[in-house]
């Protein structure tokens, strides 16, 4: 409880009081000379320097009071204001301050269990600890993991072979409706926890700016906020301040990954590439729970999507530069997102650890970021427009290489429905990442791959991938007509039209004026103009006179 004589507070961060004057917390918090500031268990000596300070007998935290204990102390104590507020952080970490760690956690978006709280904030403290400022991503892996593994079930020996066989017979197939080659590797088996493993590395690379622009925003708050008696004690705090928002945001991303690996059926599902170029793979558990309820033979379902998957990546592996170029433009994307430091600061002074919803619901509803710029709705339209193409590709090849099923439109109905809804693991996604990863324009793309397919072949349309140069735009999904036009060589009397247009235009630069007997030789026109010739010197009339809506000097606005 706080002493009735404490002076008027200024509100810092998450709820430090601060009140007095000095250099370090000690006399930031008023602590008497000669005593002691006890938190969880631990005391901080106040040196006989920090005169004129009030005494408090409690400091506010989020609305809990840590006690200021009046205790005799060694006045030259030699502590470091950085280690103090260190100190003080690994304490509130550790649920030593009169916060319970569980809803610090829950407020996070993260596992309340004892067990997953013991290590969060074990990563937390470890953060604290780190020489540099950059983000431990192996934090998101274990985290990503542990969520992954939670309901994982062992693979049983009659999956693994019915699922060997439908990957064998959709390669075959895939033969016959493609003309991308075949995998080098053997596609495999994935359990929940090892598709983590291997597609965190594309996630972190994803997540890295988003995540450096958080810190750096916390960073900034927390110093803009802080008084000036704690201005020394902060301005070497930076790197620390970085370290555990940066662990938390990895925490975080772990925990969404490992949800994603519960509702992901292939290592091509959700478009982007997280597998490595050449790498196919299914989920068997998850397979197996995607076909529940839809009355379909199993065989059916597990053949359908092992197509889908084979045919996203034999289209990586042909296309080697289509990974870069997709990742690059994410990666853009996520470079321009910026915080809105406002929003944070509001958050930060209002927080109330025993009611973290508020917290939980800001960072998932995604306010905390800035609208977009010009130039991310650029990168976001060009990274909407790529993931059309990739997966209108990929639904028309499937299409094509499964004609043999009679369940295939019912297969290829859900998996649309199911893309275009999302999930919670995707939209938690979207607000980390800050990217929705569903392709908008997919059935205009899939109607343009199939047009092209009619028009000029398999060949012809597999073609296009060899290089980006030759890839549709997002003007061919508004017209496909034209890119069939294109391709076909039918539109040469176009070209031919555009290239006497550029033609005359480049006369009319040059000052060659056409007389009108010219112009009606050029429209196939027999009927005599002579009397029509007209004089364009200084903008008269053959009369010599201005006509009423000529401007003097021949200057008349252009319409």
């Amino acid at each position: 409880m706080a002493n009735s004589h404490q002076p008027a507070s200024r509100r810092f961060g998450i709820g430090f009081d601060s009140v007095g004057a000095g250099s370090s917390l000690k006399s930031a918090i008023g602590c008497p000379p000669g005593g002691l500031f006890a938190t969880g268990g631990r005391e901080f000596g106040c040196s006989a320097a920090s005169t004129g300070a009030s005494p408090i007998d409690s400091i506010s935290v989020g609305g809990k009071d840590l006690e200021v204990a009046e205790v005799a102390s060694d006045p030259d104590n030699g502590s470091n204001p950085d280690d103090e507020l260190r100190e003080l952080l690994r304490n509130l970490l550790s649920g030593q301050g009169g916060i319970d760690p569980s809803q610090l956690a829950g407020a996070a978006g993260l596992p309340g269990d004892p067990a997953s709280i013991a290590a969060i904030f074990s990563q937390l403290q470890g953060a604290m600890n780190r020489a540099d400022d950059g983000i431990d991503w192996s934090t998101a892996l274990r985290q990503g993991e542990q969520r992954a593994a939670a309901e994982q079930r062992q693979l049983s020996d009659d999956e693994r072979a019915r699922l060997d066989q439908a990957l064998g017979l959709a390669g075959l197939w895939l033969d016959e409706a493609v003309e991308l080659g075949p995998l080098a590797t053997t596609p495999e088996l994935l359990t929940r926890r090892s598709w983590v493993a291997a597609s965190m590395p594309v996630w972190t690379q994803l997540a890295e700016p988003v995540a450096g622009s958080i810190a750096d925003a916390l960073t900034g708050v927390m110093q803009e906020q802080a008084p000036e008696e704690l201005q020394s004690m902060l301005q070497g705090a930076g790197r620390m301040i970085r370290a555990v928002g940066g662990t938390l945001f990895a925490m975080q991303l772990g925990q969404v990954v490992g949800e994603l690996a519960t509702e992901v059926v292939s290592g091509g599902d959700i478009g982007i590439p997280v597998l490595e170029d050449g790498r196919a793979a299914l989920l068997p558990q998850n397979v197996a729970e995607f076909g529940d309820g839809l009355d379909i033979p199993t065989s059916e379902v597990e053949l359908y999507l092992a197509v889908r998957e084979l045919a996203h990546a034999r289209l990586f592996k042909h296309a080697r530069w289509l990974r870069l170029r997709f990742l690059t433009a994410v990666t853009e994307f996520a470079q321009g997102i910026a915080v809105d430091t406002s929003r944070l600061e509001e958050l930060a002074s209002d927080f109330d650890p025993s009611n973290p919803e508020a917290l939980r619901d800001a960072v998932s509803s995604g306010t905390l970021i800035l609208p977009r710029s010009d130039s991310q709705q650029r990168a976001l339209d060009r990274i909407e427009t790529l993931l059309a193409l990739i997966e209108g590709w990929v639904d028309v090849a499937t299409a094509a290489a499964t004609s043999r099923l009679p369940h295939r439109d019912a297969i290829a109905e859900t998996i649309r429905r199911r893309r275009a809804s999302g999930g919670p693991a995707e939209s938690a996604l979207a607000t980390l990442v800050g990217l929705e990863l569903r392709p908008r324009r997919l059935r205009e793309a899939a109607a343009m791959w199939t047009a092209v397919t009619e028009a000029v072949g398999v060949t012809a349309r597999d073609g296009l991938w060899a290089h980006p140069d030759l890839l549709p735009t997002a003007d061919d999904l508004d017209e496909p007509a034209r890119l069939v036009a294109r391709l076909t060589g039918s539109d040469t009397l176009t070209t031919s039209a555009d290239d006497e247009f550029d033609q005359a235009l480049e006369a009319l630069l040059r000052g060659e004026t056409p007389t009108l007997d010219e112009q009606a030789a050029a429209a196939g026109d027999d009927v005599e103009v002579d009397e029509f010739e007209i004089d364009l010197r200084d903008g008269e009339d053959v009369d010599g006179e201005d006509d009423e809506d000529d401007a003097p000097g021949g200057d008349g606005p252009v319409r």
